[in-house]
């Protein structure tokens, strides 16, 4: 069993439910309600965005950028959640977005959504593991006469990300081991932090938390150019928007979550929730340790290690660093699989080139492998290739980082939209056991797209101006290849009396990977 209160009839139910989609148990079913949170918690990983991101809060409009922004753009992060979890519950299924993108509109916007939301993976896994290099270095790197250098990143990027791979490679439930440990390690970093700040703070002015001050252009290092008061406070809610994200993890990992139409929703909404309280709890006490709030904008994104230098001992500040580090590293093992299962999922409807082979299962690890590498493979090209161009004097990597955010929250915006039209038609006419009733849902929907106009205008602003056109040139290029190629040929996922053929394949191929008793 999978787990404790996990009886063979829950199974059953959850095997079925699948099958309903038209596809096999060819995933192993192994994570509770906790580890499946803990998949999105890890992702969303407050100790990698909050941290690496906190000068575009610091160095824009100071304490309130925390003491109120933080708050709004979880908010804003929270209305997805709400209204995605609704649609989780009745469609559990890996690769959920694409799934609902299909089923509740078309092969077409099924097949955008999965585009969308699959880019959005695989460069945000790399983001991260950038980050994590770019905190590492900072913390470490002095110590270990380590420069960050384009060189060094790279071997550090292909170490990491291969260690990462390697571990999905062998299984879920090993995964979901570190995935727990990572949760937990959250909870534990964010109240290390928040201890240590408040201690070595000369005073809790707490006025600081709302305190306005426009810090844009040279007051705040460059971090964001000359804005106005209200401009500036709107960019820095990209330091929530942009740390709150990943959710979306609990819903593709949906076939080897138990109970997943109950468990899955609940993990992606508090997710979202416990990331919000516990990063307040730990960026607002990293605000009243600051010794002042002007020289505190002026250090840009050297703000985290600069205010620890100034106030924390060495051999405390060096823990509260290797804390922060291992959950960063954790951070990226759980967008690996996030991104894995996302490619899995499309593939087997066809969706990707060498769909076959990515759509495969490990017998011996019931894991996807090829879609396992070759997200890894791919975020690291991604680096690689961007790092080494430069759009009017901005990297590549930089704008291409704020357009797959914009990516990510439209390939949830999408379903959310269709479920919006869909709702009591035959295309969405039975609810998960996680209801909410349409009238709640309308509301987080309306709200959800409101967000996505806001996250949309704040996310092209200067120094990004360029995703604008990144992210045009997206929507004109994905309509060439729908028109031209993908719309005669691709299928999208079984529906009606294609998911009753499916019912001798399916048994096959759980046959294949040894699944039985069900």
């Amino acid at each position: 069993m999978a787990a404790p209160g996990y009886t063979d009839v829950d199974k059953a139910e959850d095997v079925k439910a699948l099958h309903s989609m038209g596809y096999a148990q060819e995933l192993e079913r192994r994570l509770s309600r906790f580890s499946n949170f803990a998949v999105s918690f890890s992702i969303i990983c407050i100790l990698s965005g909050g941290i690496n991101s906190l000068a575009q809060a610091t160095s824009g409009a100071g304490g309130i950028g925390i003491g109120i922004g933080w708050l709004v753009g979880c908010f804003i992060s929270l209305t997805f959640a709400v209204a995605m979890s609704q649609i989780s519950s009745a469609y559990p299924t890996a690769g959920g977005l694409y799934h609902w993108g299909s089923i509740l509109g078309n092969r077409g916007t099924g097949w955008v959504t999965a585009w969308l939301n699959l880019l959005g993976l695989i460069t945000v896994l790399g983001a991260i593991n950038v980050g994590t290099w770019t905190f590492f270095v900072g913390a470490f790197g002095p110590a270990l006469g380590i420069e960050g250098t384009l060189t060094n990143q790279m071997i550090f990027l292909v170490v990491i990300t291969g260690a990462q791979a390697l571990i999905n490679h062998l299984g879920i439930k090993l995964t979901a081991k570190l995935t727990d440990f990572s949760g937990y390690l959250i909870f534990f970093g964010s109240i290390l932090i928040a201890v240590v700040c408040l201690f070595s703070a000369e005073t809790w002015d707490f006025s600081r938390l709302f305190t306005f001050h426009n810090y844009s252009g040279d007051a705040g290092a460059g971090v964001w150019p000359s804005v106005s008061n209200a401009w500036v406070f709107a960019l820095g809610l990209l330091l929530p928007i942009y740390t709150i994200t990943g959710y979306d993890a609990s819903a593709h990992t949906s076939e080897e979550t138990i109970k997943a139409a109950s468990s899955v929703p609940r993990a992606m909404v508090m997710s979202v929730i416990w990331s919000a309280v516990f990063g307040y709890l730990f960026l607002a006490a990293f605000v009243l340790m600051i010794p002042n709030m002007d020289d505190a904008a002026k250090q840009g994104w050297n703000v985290f290690f600069w205010a620890f230098d100034q106030r924390v001992s060495p051999g405390l500040k060096e823990f509260v660093y290797l804390v922060v580090f291992i959950a960063q590293l954790l951070c990226g093992l759980a967008t690996v699989t996030s991104a894995s299962r996302m490619i899995f999922a499309f593939s087997r409807d066809g969706g990707l080139p060498g769909s076959a082979a990515l759509a495969k299962v490990s017998p011996t690890y019931r894991t996807p492998v090829a879609a396992i590498w070759t997200a890894s493979v791919l975020s690291v090209l991604f680096v690689w290739g961007s790092t080494l161009v430069s759009v009017a004097g901005t990297s590549a990597y930089t704008i291409v980082v704020s357009c797959t955010v914009i990516f990510l929250f439209l390939s949830f915006t999408v379903p959310i939209v269709l479920g919006m039209l869909a709702w009591g038609t035959p295309k969405w006419d039975k609810m998960g056991p996680w209801n909410m009733g349409r009238g709640v849902f309308m509301l987080f929907a309306v709200l959800s797209i409101v967000s996505m106009i806001l996250i949309f205008i704040i996310g092209i602003q200067p120094p990004n101006d360029w995703a604008l056109y990144i992210t045009v040139g997206f929507f004109i290029l994905t309509a060439i290849v729908w028109f031209a190629f993908e719309r005669n040929r691709f299928q999208g996922p079984p529906l009606g009396d294609i998911i009753a053929a499916r019912q001798a394949a399916i048994k096959a191929a759980e046959q294949a990977v040894g699944e039985t008793g069900h």
